[in-house]
């Protein structure tokens, strides 16, 4: 019996959804602009509704939009024909999605709109429909031919998502929302695992394993003993981080010298140890271990990069990262 393939379904869906995606690129003009300013502008929410396929769109859109610092949620449109168009104040923006614009569960809530006065942003394909004409900003989307019976939405969702997302990230630009802010919003997940600087897994304090330079090594095996991470950070009378010493270099120093106990910490350390700044993505500090074969790292505030105020080990990372 032969096997179905269906790959050729797979190409001819994508094949038609990246010809519907050039055709939207060729129609961003400005009131992309004018849309982008106004949600940046916006005092209050962005308020997104739309009316099945594109019901779920405009959740996903509200959904990136908050994830990127601008408060958002979508409503219903049955739903705000009973009630929920309490949910909207004048100062909120109101996004539409409609790909003929001319859904009529929408009627109510664009007659709502234009009553208090609320800014309406319309996302629609043809310019005739109602949702064109009562919009203040109009994004105007591209007529394309869906996959599968040239009806089911498939071309056209992709459309209306991606102007989603190019109106978030155009915000996100235009806010400057930095990584740091975007792990305030992100706190968990993958994302947040990517996002978590080193700031975050540091040991701090009394945790952190600090001997004198002019102290005996007697006394440094004592505490590299006592703490437990394989590593000691040297520093001077003033504070200031002049070394490091780890185990490996001990057992290496002690099958050189048997009285390895009576040197001072200085003639024993490595000199300027790799150190990182306390704003350092988790998994560049990672990377820089794995590549200079190291299992700590110093961590410092770049308003004063020779004291140490932390330092995070490669078992906090792993035990924090999987």
């Amino acid at each position: 019996m032969k096997k179905n393939n269906y790959t050729k379904i797979a190409k001819r869906v994508i094949d038609l959804e990246i010809s519907a995606l050039k055709k939207l690129k060729a129609k961003i003009n400005f009131s992309f602009n004018n849309a982008v300013d106004a949600i940046v502008n916006c005092k209050s929410k962005v308020i997104l509704c739309g009316v099945g396929k594109s019901g779920l769109i405009a959740s996903k859109i509200s959904a990136t939009l908050s994830s990127v610092g601008t408060p958002s949620f979508s409503v219903s449109a049955s739903d705000c024909s009973h009630g929920d168009m309490g949910a909207i104040s004048k100062k909120d923006i109101l996004i539409l999605i409609s790909y003929s614009g001319n859904s009529i569960e929408l009627k109510n809530i664009i007659n709502y709109a234009n009553r208090n006065r609320i800014l309406l942003i319309g996302i629609m394909s043809k310019k005739d429909s109602f949702l064109y004409k009562a919009s203040d900003i109009k994004l105007l989307i591209p007529e394309v031919t869906e996959a599968g019976l040239g009806m089911v939405p498939t071309s056209s969702t992709i459309n209306q998502l991606s102007i989603g997302d190019a109106l978030a990230v155009a915000t996100l630009n235009k806010k400057k929302i930095s990584k740091k802010d975007f792990k305030k919003y992100h706190p968990s997940g993958s994302l947040g695992t990517k996002l978590k600087t080193v700031e975050d897994l540091m040991l701090t304090g009394k945790r952190i394993p600090f001997i004198n330079e002019n102290e005996s090594m007697k006394k440094a095996l004592n505490i590299i003993t006592k703490k437990k991470l394989g590593t000691l950070i040297v520093t001077n009378n003033k504070k200031k981080t002049t070394g490091i010493i780890t185990d490996g270099q001990i057992r290496r120093k002690t099958n050189e010298s048997k009285n390895i106990h009576l040197k001072k910490v200085k003639n024993i350390m490595t000199k300027k140890p790799i150190s990182v700044n306390k704003d350092t993505l988790v998994l560049k500090a990672l990377s820089i271990m794995n590549s200079r074969k190291i299992t700590s790292l110093c961590v410092f505030n770049q308003k004063n990069k020779n004291k140490t105020i932390g330092i995070i080990h490669i078992h906090n990372i792993l035990s924090n990262t999987n």
